[in-house]
């Protein structure tokens, strides 16, 4: 075994603590710390596997920015994580089976493609440009109706979550503006006409009773 082998069992090992970490972790924030661990080294595994693009947009994407804003929320909600767990060692055995038939079935759909030994031979020419710049010219141009669709998809999908999430808050004010456009100087502010001068009230006269 070379230096590369013993690296990338190394790094899965380390992995997949971090992975059982994060479902098994009582506090939440715990969870999110094991799971950058996890993007983390999965990062490193993929470099190992010489997808440097790869590596470089689960950094990028999801260590510096999903979990990062995951973690924000976390901690400023500062939710409960036991009442989310409750149940999780009697429904853990179920989940194990759920999740070795999903580990299986994407075995057999990847496992093919790893077949080095099948695998075209490349242009030298191709080599030299690097595995980012030929993903980036095969995604636009064989693939750019469909980076166009996953791009409308992923567009509509925000949208949707924004308009579902969206309450009004009932003890807050709200403006139309339209109303507030439409708004004229007769509406807001009326103009009165007084005197300069304004004579002083006449004193009213004293009882009869009470002069001398």
């Amino acid at each position: 075994m070379n230096i590369t082998g013993a690296l990338f069992y190394l790094f899965s090992a380390v992995l997949l603590f971090a992975s059982w970490r994060v479902i098994t972790a009582r506090s939440t924030v715990h969870s999110a710390l094991y799971l950058v661990l996890a993007f983390a080294n999965a990062s490193v595994i993929w470099m190992l596997l010489r997808a440097e693009f790869l590596a470089i947009a689960l950094v990028l994407v999801y260590v510096g920015a999903v979990m990062v804003l995951f973690l924000f929320v976390v901690m400023m909600l500062d939710l409960k994580g036991d009442e989310f767990r409750e149940g999780f060692w009697k429904h853990l055995p179920l989940a194990g089976l759920i999740g070795a038939v999903i580990a299986l079935e994407m075995a057999l759909v990847l496992l093919p493609g790893f077949r080095l030994a099948e695998a075209p031979a490349l242009d030298p020419a191709l080599v030299k440009l690097g595995n980012t710049r030929l993903l980036g010219i095969e995604v636009y141009t064989r693939y750019l109706y469909p980076l166009q669709v996953a791009a409308v998809l992923l567009l509509v999908a925000m949208v949707a979550a924004i308009a579902l999430t969206l309450r009004r808050r009932k003890d807050s004010r709200y403006l139309d503006p339209s109303v507030q456009v439409r708004a004229r100087k007769a509406d807001r502010l009326r103009i009165v006409k007084m005197d300069p001068v304004v004579d002083a009230p006449a004193t009213p006269a004293a009882p009869a009773g009470d002069q001398p």
